[in-house]
Formats: C-alpha cells, sequence, structure tokens
C-alpha cells in the first residue's frame, strides 16, 4: 500500500510538471526592454517606444527642446521589431518635457519613469547632464516638499513646493525667503522639476555664490484657466497669497520675517502676479524678480498704471527697494510688455535692472534666470 501510494504521488507530480512546463513554453518571449530616452556625449536625445500594432507616433513637447517644433512635433520612424524612435541631434544640456502621440492619443514614455506636472497635464522628464550650474553635483543638497494646507480664500486644500536649504532639519537657524511664482501653462510642480530650482539652489549655496533661503512654489491658479490676460488669476492668488500662503510659511517654517529677508519673483503669468503682489505691498519685499513677464496689456491699456500710482509714487516705500530685477528673451513674443513695464517703472523713480537675453519663452532661459537672480538676494 506504502509503495502504491508513492508511486500515485510521483506519478501526479510528473503530470503536474508536465503541464506546467507546457503552459510556460507556451508563453511567448517577453521583448527585450525598451531604453528611452538616451543621450550621448554629443547630446544627441533618442526617444524610443514599442508600440507594434499603432499606424503614427509622434514626438511632442512643450516647445523647450532644440530641434523639436511645437504643436505637431515629429514623426518617429518605427522599426522591425515593433519600436518606433527618433534622435534629435546636438540638443544638449538641460531639463526637458516630451510626449509621444500614439495614433491621435498622446502618452507618457512607458519607459521613463520621471515625470513632471504642468497646468493641464503631465509630461515625461528628461534630463541630460552638462550645465555644472544644474546637474545634481556632489554638494550637500536641500529637500524639496510636497505642501498641502487649507486655503480660507478658495474654500479647498490646496498644494504648494517648499525647498529647504541643507542642513535645516539639523539646525534652528532662521532663512530669509524666496517666493518662487511658476507661468500660465505651469503648476506648483514644475519649478522643482523641469526648472531644477532645487539643484540650482544646491549648488549656488555650496559654492558660496548665494545665501541659504527657503524657497515657495505655490500653486497660481485658483480656478480654471483660458488663454488671455483678462483670464489671468491676479487679484484671487494675491489674495490667497497674503491670506494663507504667507501666513502658512511664516507660522511653519523657521523664516527670518521683515522686508529685508523677504524676496519675490516669477515667470510669465507668475512675473504679473509678482508685479501685482509686491508693487501693492512694496514696503514688504526688499527683491523683486521678473522673468519673461510685465504687465499684461500694457500697450495698449494704462489701467494697471493707474490703479497701481499711489504706491508707484511712494517714495519712501521705493528707497526701501533693494533690488528689482527683469529679464526676457530677445525672441520672446513678450519682449515689448517686458520693456513697456521696465520703461513705466523707471518713470516712476524705479532703479530697474534689465537684461535682455537670446532666446524665447522657455525653460531653457527661465533656469538661467533663476542662476543669476538668486545670488543677488540676502546679501545687503
Amino acid at each position: 500500500m506504502i509503495m502504491q501510494s508513492k508511486r500515485r504521488n510521483l506519478l501526479i507530480f510528473v503530470f503536474g510538471a508536465a503541464i506546467i512546463g507546457a503552459k510556460v513554453a507556451a508563453q511567448p518571449a517577453r521583448p527585450a526592454p525598451v531604453s528611452s530616452p538616451q543621450w550621448n556625449a554629443a547630446g544627441d536625445l533618442t526617444f524610443r517606444i514599442r508600440a507594434p500594432e499603432a499606424s503614427s507616433v509622434r514626438l511632442t513637447s512643450g516647445g523647450d527642446i532644440p530641434g523639436l517644433p511645437p504643436g505637431p512635433g515629429l514623426e518617429l520612424q518605427q522599426g522591425v521589431d515593433g519600436v518606433w524612435s527618433l534622435t534629435l541631434p546636438g540638443v544638449g544640456s538641460g531639463g526637458y518635457r516630451y510626449n509621444f502621440n500614439v495614433d491621435g492619443v498622446s502618452t507618457l514614455d512607458p519607459s521613463n519613469r520621471h515625470v513632471s506636472e504642468s497646468n493641464g497635464n503631465a509630461w515625461s522628464l528628461v534630463y541630460v547632464p552638462g550645465a555644472n550650474f544644474m546637474d545634481t553635483n556632489d554638494v550637500p543638497h536641500g529637500a524639496v516638499a510636497e505642501v498641502t494646507y487649507q486655503s480660507s480664500v478658495l474654500g479647498r486644500h490646496r498644494r504648494m513646493h517648499v525647498y529647504t536649504p541643507p542642513g535645516y532639519e539639523r539646525r534652528n537657524s532662521r532663512h530669509p525667503v524666496f517666493y518662487l511664482l511658476h507661468g500660465a501653462m505651469d503648476s506648483d510642480d514644475s519649478w522643482s522639476t523641469v526648472g531644477r530650482a532645487g539643484f540650482i539652489l544646491d549648488n549656488l549655496i555650496a559654492s558660496g555664490e548665494a545665501e541659504p533661503m527657503i524657497v515657495v512654489m505655490p500653486d497660481g491658479h485658483t480656478g480654471p484657466f483660458t488663454m488671455g490676460a483678462s483670464s489671468l488669476p491676479l487679484q484671487d492668488f494675491a489674495q490667497e497669497f497674503n491670506n494663507d500662503i504667507r501666513p502658512y510659511v511664516e507660522s511653519h517654517y523657521r523664516v527670518r520675517t521683515g522686508r529685508n529677508h523677504t524676496a519675490i519673483a516669477g515667470l510669465s503669468m507668475g512675473g504679473a502676479q509678482t508685479l501685482e503682489i509686491a508693487t501693492s505691498d512694496l514696503d514688504e519685499y526688499a527683491y523683486i524678480g521678473v522673468y519673461s513677464s510685465g504687465v499684461f496689456g500694457i500697450a495698449e491699456d494704462s489701467s494697471w498704471e493707474a490703479a497701481h500710482r499711489a504706491q508707484l509714487d511712494d517714495a519712501k516705500a521705493r528707497a526701501g527697494l533693494k533690488l528689482m530685477w527683469f529679464s526676457t528673451g530677445r525672441d520672446d513674443f513678450l519682449i515689448e510688455t517686458t520693456q513697456k513695464t521696465v520703461a513705466m517703472f523707471e518713470r516712476h523713480g524705479f532703479d530697474v535692472n534689465y537684461e535682455e537675453s537670446p532666446g524665447g519663452h522657455t525653460w531653457i532661459n527661465w533656469r538661467e534666470y533663476l542662476r543669476t537672480f538668486a545670488p543677488q538676494l540676502f546679501q545687503h
């Protein structure tokens, strides 16, 4: 009986193993993983996606990748293994957002886990090293936190990103605070991802070029956004900034309060918000930065100047301003807006530092502007 039982168990085991082996053998071989994106020392950047059933695949971006036109982007070529690919030559170092459009459907790169949020969607994100000021270098690093807070103005929970300098969590020292605002097509995530703000500050602080500071990157959109100057959330965001964002930061972080320890800057929409906030309470800010921006509509309408005339002509408040810094690319569609805004402030006695740069309305410029602006803060 014992021998028969052993034989039966052995037959069951052999039969079961044969079934499992047949199933394994019947499974198709797993395809080799796709490497995307991939770059080389020359700055060539190659994108790939496996889509054997697709009839068309295009590479799209927000307009920041050199050699890739905005809008429809460029067509990828299909290989024999069902992998579509495209190489952009000489892209160079920097952070770049992109997506694939597969038969009309926009999708993230399934081979790339790095993403960057914008106002209406998420992008795949690639960083090509080679620019020391924003590379991930062997220096002490700060931390970027996602912070959720309750907005009393908007009646809902909101999110912002906050950079604290290296060693903040181990010491009780206080730091100056820099409020850094994003543009209309972006979100509070953008400056710390595609904008490389944390790494730029890490490198500047490590080299002694910038003071250790807390950088607050809030969400500038207070509701649904549509294109056009009239839809910019200037007053609504300014109200939330003053009533919720700044009080939250000053009560939850070890910041030095007072004008000489407070800076604000923004790009595009964020630049217009910066001017709205800082000009209305000029004695609260010693440092103001405007990137690729100005007073929107200033070329056709002087109502903003008229509404802020009392603050613009406040000589006492103006005297305490240590830095008012503008920069816009010569190919930027807002160059005239910047120039006319600078001229307006100069008419009212402001000492404006204005620098025009090459290029247009892109993150390629805005990272450089942060690199130039941050070392000028809190040095007096």
